[in-house]
């Protein structure tokens, strides 16, 4: 028997009444008793339970029915498929315009000097990846630190850490090793991302090279880790996810030296990234406590120290940033205690010390091009625990510039700097100097 099936001005036939039936159109048909056969159907509605029935059996989508998936894109990736590297450069020259100025700091690039000339500032090659869901590890050593003003250019650990997730989504997070220690955004900061040449003597003072051994507790909900994502990854000049609340205890003596005394340095603090319209700000508190040993080699012979050379280390500092859409402001200060060089009786001591810096940005797009003007201030007045003696300094500087990037993977950044710094010692007794500067900095990303 033939059966007509109209719907519409479309016809479709069929061979048999079951393939009409598991259509799951109709669910009757009366035929007309006439000899042309023309179908009639009725206006009775299908019932749900039964076509959801046929829809179940027919259905070709069924997980049972599905072929074995070898693809392995879709398995879990083996950790050496996860391995990534990445990493850059800076290429730098530094010009002193006073030839008798004496103007150097030691805390930023070694090279800064009266011959100043052309240097290598940091070749960084990064290795990182997951290891598992919940295992990270990130691993950057630099092939350009300098061990002196006349030892450049040498291989040092810089990070060696491994982050462990404690839920599905790594919100909560123990990082274990060397890496930097939360205090401070600039101090964060990559120097990838930074517009300044070198860190702010204020907060950069606390820790040399911004890291030590220890543990570190971070947490931040999903939402929050990616937008501290989006604000490097867009050019906003972000710190990187150090989470919304991070906390840790760690050696206290800075980075690749070891722990000489048995009680660790901890440190807290809690950020809070928003957006309002447009515009996106983050705020931040915080602070560590210490007992920092100056060791032996940093102590001039005659210098007067502690019986252990044991000080108390303490600072808190506040944070305020307006990410650049397009005018941005980055300012940051800080108040402790910590060693420091007294001339008056030859000695270190425990001694107050405060300073920060602002910095003002615009951000300009021409075409694919990108163009920062930047203008920093910055103050500082306080001992440096990781420089001979505890030096003291005082320090003022203005530093007025511009990155330019023609491409994502180039840029260049030139800069006037006026400074006028205090920084003495045993052997640096009165020692005042001031200067102007030109810098120019090659940097290549890859």
């Amino acid at each position: 028997m033939l059966i007509w099936i109209l719907k519409g001005n479309e016809q479709a036939y069929s061979n048999s009444s079951d393939s009409l039936l598991n259509s799951g159109k109709y669910d009757t048909l009366k035929i007309a008793d006439t000899g042309n056969m023309k179908p009639v159907l009725t206006d009775k509605k299908p019932h749900t339970k039964y076509n959801a029935f046929k829809k179940w059996y027919n259905s070709s989508y069924a997980e049972e029915f599905q072929p074995a998936n070898n693809d392995k894109s879709t398995s879990e990736k083996k950790w050496y498929e996860s391995f990534a590297i990445r990493g850059y450069a800076q290429f730098r020259y530094n010009a002193i315009l006073e030839k008798e100025s004496k103007l150097k700091c030691e805390q930023c690039d070694r090279n800064w000097s009266e011959t100043g000339g052309f240097s290598i500032r940091r070749m960084r090659i990064i290795l990182y990846g997951h290891i598992g869901k919940r295992v990270y590890f990130y691993i950057q050593p630099d092939f350009a630190s300098a061990s002196s003003s006349t030892a450049l250019h040498f291989a040092q650990l810089r990070d060696a850490y491994v982050d462990v997730g404690v839920d599905k989504n790594n919100e909560f997070r123990f990082r274990v090793g060397q890496s930097k220690v939360p205090y401070g955004f600039e101090n964060m900061q990559s120097s990838q991302n930074r517009l300044p040449f070198d860190r702010n003597d204020a907060l950069n003072s606390a820790v040399t090279n911004e890291r030590d051994l220890g543990v570190f507790f971070y947490w931040a909900p999903k939402a929050k880790r990616e937008l501290f994502s989006i604000l490097v990854k867009e050019g906003l000049k972000g710190s990187g996810d150090y989470g919304i609340v991070g906390v840790g205890i760690y050696n206290g003596q800075t980075a690749n030296k070891p722990e000489l005394n048995k009680v660790p340095h901890v440190v807290a603090r809690v950020t809070y990234p928003f957006k309002v319209k447009k515009q996106i700000l983050e705020m931040s508190f915080q602070g560590y406590s210490g007992k920092y040993i100056v060791s032996k080699e940093l102590v001039s012979t005659g210098t007067g120290v502690t019986e252990k050379r044991d000080y108390t280390d303490q600072r808190i500092a506040g944070t305020f940033i307006l990410y650049p859409k397009p005018f941005g402001i980055q300012a940051e200060y800080n108040f402790g205690r910590g060693p420091e060089y007294n001339k008056v009786k030859d000695s270190i001591e425990i001694q107050k010390l405060h300073g920060g810096y602002i910095t003002l940005s615009y951000i300009q797009h021409i075409k694919k091009q990108i163009l920062i003007p930047y203008f920093r201030a910055q103050y500082y007045d306080g001992g440096k625990k990781h420089e001979l003696d505890a030096r003291s300094y005082t320090v003022q500087e203005y530093e007025l510039g511009f990155e330019w990037q023609p491409v994502k993977q180039f840029e260049l950044v030139a800069a006037y700097s006026y400074a006028n710094r205090r920084f003495e010692d045993h052997t640096l007794q009165n020692n005042h100097v001031k200067g102007n500067s030109i810098r120019i900095q090659a940097q290549v990303n890859f």
